[in-house]
């Protein structure tokens, strides 16, 4: 394994998510990425599942800035 390169302006912080699942909805503390995405909009995105398993960082999984309150 080698490290390609290093980001910059992304922010790690633990966010408080909600989902609804089956129906019902839960809320879990979530590693996230915190950065701006191609129009500098704020976007959040998850680096691990509600159950913490790790995840890879894709911006397809975003959370919209609307979404963000810090």
């Amino acid at each position: 394994m080698k490290v390609k390169q290093i980001l910059t302006g992304v922010e790690l912080v633990i966010a408080d998510l909600e989902v609804e699942l089956n129906g019902e909805l839960r809320a879990s503390h979530t590693l996230c990425a915190l950065l701006k995405d191609d129009q500098g909009k704020e976007v959040v995105i998850p680096l691990n599942t509600p159950d913490g398993r790790p995840i890879f960082m894709n911006p397809e999984n975003a959370i919209a800035e609307g979404s963000v309150n810090h």
